[in-house]
């Protein structure tokens, strides 16, 4: 008897909410056209560690079907657990353990460093995959391109609370992020202005300034993101001048992990993960150092990353989510290969992977934000899509 078709799918990097809704959606619809679907758990780790053949490997993968999907997108994360694993620069302490020494020596060049691509994709050969469905950010979608390049049939689904994958105005997990950034801040402005004080917000946003951005259009806030450096005595004129203005004598500014301040580097601090990423300095805590010691000023300074990702996606990004998957689906269905799902100008689409030379989706700095105030541009968007931002940086 022939085996059943199979779809491998896996999340990999940050969770965020939005995601089961996708591993559900994924199941139901693969059910529907006669696919097995197999959960593999920890993002790529999952097909790097498992110890191959046909049978699945509790550790690292599980069968999905309706039965125990049915309830998962009731929950923000992930049901699959996920990693920043990179298989094609993977350290020897990291090596899964079942590898020979032999083995391990045909996959390095250095004994240092070692690719295990050619493990992923025997893996994927003796799963009886037929598809793959990663659903990740820019890390995660570079290695589903190596694959790719290999003959591996996959298509992918964008998911980062930055919003910066090249190919897509849209990633699972932003407005979730922008939704929770709102409420915390909001709640927080009553503590400013009891207590007369600057607030500094720490917000995701590594290489571009989308989730600041968009926190500060629903706010009326001013915000600092990497694409625009910003002049920290300019800055603080502003600052004072809405403190003095405000009747509660409050002021704050949302500043981007990856906010560059004029006139001094980005420190980062401990070691690198698995794509050479190392934490930024709390740009938040020294922000408001500073403008106490230069204002005398009392400050705070908060910190809005992880509690964005946790819990239950928003109604945006369960929709998305579901749509996602199932446009994903379609195109599994009709044989693609090689694709992102998105949305570009406004609709759903599908792009080309991204490619990693292209760095990060970055704000448009004409169209988005006043360079000089800090803050949105809330005229002139007539005509542009929702969410304002070009998806690629090339034709697909």
């Amino acid at each position: 008897m022939a085996r059943p078709r199979r779809i491998g799918v896996l999340t990999g990097g940050g969770d965020v909410p939005g995601l089961n809704s996708v591993i559900k959606s994924i199941t139901y619809r693969a059910t529907e056209l006669g696919y097995e679907v197999l959960g593999i758990r920890r993002g790529w780790e999952g097909l790097t560690h498992q110890r191959g053949g046909s049978a699945p490997d509790p550790d690292y993968l599980i069968p999905l079907d309706r039965t125990n999907t049915r309830t998962i997108d009731r929950t923000g994360g992930t049901m699959l657990h996920t990693s920043r694993t990179n298989p094609r620069k993977m350290r020897a302490d990291r090596l899964p353990a079942h590898i020979s020494a032999a083995r391990a020596a045909t996959l390095t060049q250095d004994g240092v460093i070692y690719d295990l691509t050619p493990v992923v994709l025997e893996n994927i050969a003796a799963l009886g995959l037929d598809y793959l469905v990663p659903i990740g950010g820019d890390d995660t979608l570079s290695f589903a391109q190596t694959l790719h390049d290999n003959g591996v049939p996959l298509i992918a689904i964008p998911k980062t609370m930055d919003n910066d994958v090249q190919g897509t105005e849209y990633c699972i997990g932003f407005s979730t992020a922008i939704t929770r950034a709102k409420e915390a801040i909001n709640r927080q402005r009553t503590t400013l202005g009891s207590h007369e004080r600057i607030g500094v917000f720490r917000i995701f946003g590594r290489d571009c300034g989308f989730t600041a951005l968009y926190t500060a259009y629903v706010t009326s806030a001013r915000c600092l993101i990497p694409e625009a450096p910003f002049d920290l005595d300019h800055l603080l004129d502003i600052l004072v001048e809405d403190h003095r203005a405000n009747p509660s004598h409050y002021a704050f500014v949302i500043a981007a992990e990856g906010a560059v301040w004029k006139g001094r580097s980005v420190q980062e601090v401990g070691d690198a993960d698995a794509f050479g990423h190392r934490h930024k300095v709390n740009i938040a805590e020294v922000l408001a150092d500073e403008i106490k010691s230069r204002t005398g000023i009392e400050t705070v300074f908060s910190e809005l990353t992880y509690d964005l990702r946790s819990g239950e996606p928003d109604s945006l990004d369960q929709m998305v989510a579901i749509t996602y998957a199932n446009v994903a689906m379609d195109l599994l269905a009709d044989g693609a290969r090689g694709r992102m799902v998105g949305i570009r100008d406004g609709k759903y689409s599908h792009s080309r992977l991204p490619d990693p030379a292209l760095g990060a989706r970055r704000v448009d700095l004409d169209v988005m934000y006043n360079v000089d105030r800090y803050r949105p541009h809330y005229a002139g968007l007539l005509g542009h899509p929702l969410l304002l931002g070009q998806s690629l940086a090339a034709a697909d």
